[in-house]
């Protein structure tokens, strides 16, 4: 009972007014939020304008029955800070749409009411590129933000390459990766490269180590080249650890031990210690993502049920230094809900969260004092030879436009 008392605490916690625009969830019950483009569960959440592409957002309510609910756009600048735009500048029509698109669970435990839509759609299609902000709400009341997402609508006509090595300008071959980038500006119309381009670069789908770039290294022709500049380097990270509890009558990949409270099932994973001193490993893992999936369904979106998981990571205490599990369940944010809390008792770094059956990768973000930034050196380790995947965005504003428009996104993972 005092598990179940501490989780109701927990949930109420992470309850809050969306007044940032970062991707969350601010309502206890919301759950299971993933965006997906034409199907491919680790695409990122872009859609090229004009092309026809569609986002699929779904989620999970805990209820009993059907609430009516509605999602508008939020129409941001390459920072995602809110754009002073008029919604007619950016919109046809009116900024709402209901969402109509519902299903029951199916012999769950724990009931939950799965929804789903899609952006665009017939009422709300930009006109505009760029980044925009997805809210959801009940429809009686348009100011208590369920939750929001991040999505963005790309031109693709600024061509994107990209290569990585281990032999940056901080070491060889040790504990950071490098990134050399090139932006083909021709078909783009972009007249001061030096000045109208923002390339924004991040790592593993991680909000706190993005990185942006506001000028070039050089020319060559119409093509911006960005090297040997102190925000292309990374640290290199490690594997992302991985877990299954598609099953709750049988322990899958790093369970211990499966268990029965009333109202719900509990996966208690194996202790997880530091591997900062370990040599590198190979282990082919999807950067933090997480597949809903109960093993004897072909509707997992519906028959999977919510577990208690409990995560234990034995290490000394780090006074001042916080300890966060990163992954997108977490909405890769530094909260009460991910951060893990030390227990003296057990000389353990511990943290239960209420997850949806399925497959999920995570690994631990440490976060020293007065930093907002998480790094991997303290628990994970920094390899060389990690293979990490990188999502390039290419903005530009020029010296009369109002708006950043999106001109390029490109996906570039390591080699192994």
């Amino acid at each position: 009972m005092l598990l179940l008392a501490s989780l109701a605490c927990m949930l109420a916690a992470n309850a809050q007014p969306a007044t940032d625009t970062m991707t969350g969830v601010f309502n206890e019950r919301v759950k299971t939020v993933q965006v997906t483009a034409g199907g491919d569960l680790f695409a990122p959440p872009v859609v090229v304008l004009g092309a026809g592409d569609r986002l699929t957002v779904a989620f999970d309510h805990l209820d009993e029955d059907r609430q009516y609910l509605r999602w508008r756009a939020v129409r941001c600048d390459a920072n995602w800070q809110p754009s002073r735009l008029a919604e007619s500048e950016w919109l046809d029509g009116f900024n709402e749409s209901i969402i109509e698109d519902y299903d029951f669970s199916h012999a769950t435990t724990v009931h939950y009411v799965h929804y789903r839509f899609t952006f665009p759609n017939r009422d709300i299609d930009p006109k505009l590129s760029g980044n925009y902000l997805i809210q959801v709400y009940p429809e009686d009341n348009p100011d208590d933000v369920w939750f929001q997402t991040r999505v963005m609508v790309s031109e693709q006509s600024a061509p994107v390459s990209a290569s990585v090595t281990s032999r940056t300008d901080v070491d060889y071959n040790d504990a950071h990766q490098q990134l050399t980038v090139a932006v083909d500006t021709e078909r783009a119309g972009i007249s001061d490269p030096f000045n109208d381009i923002t390339v924004m670069i991040s790592q593993n789908g991680r909000a706190d180590n993005e990185v942006a770039l506001r000028q070039p290294l050089r020319m060559s022709g119409r093509t911006a080249i960005y090297e040997h500049q102190k925000p292309l380097v990374f640290e290199a990270g490690n594997e992302y650890r991985r877990f299954e509890t598609s099953s709750v009558n049988y322990p899958g990949m790093r369970v211990d031990a499966i268990s029965y409270f009333d109202p719900y099932y509990h996966f208690k994973l194996y202790t997880d210690t530091p591997r900062a001193d370990e040599s590198y490993s190979y282990d082919e893992t999807q950067k933090g993502r997480f597949v809903v999936r109960e093993y004897n369904s072909s509707e997992s979106d519906l028959d999977a049920d919510y577990a208690v998981v409990h995560f234990s990571l034995e290490m000394p205490e780090q006074p001042g230094t916080m300890i966060f599990l990163d992954g997108d369940f977490t909405s890769r944010r530094f909260n009460p809900e991910s951060q893990m809390l030390y227990n003296p008792t057990t000389g353990r770094y511990e943290k239960a969260m209420l997850l949806k059956q399925g497959h999920y990768n995570y690994q631990y973000l440490a976060v020293p004092p007065g930093a907002n930034r998480g790094t991997t050196a303290i628990v994970e380790g920094d390899n060389y030879q990690t293979i990490n995947e990188y999502l390039i965005k290419v903005y530009t504003r020029g010296p009369l436009d109002r708006t950043d428009r999106l001109i390029g996104v490109s996906r570039i993972v390591t080699q192994p």
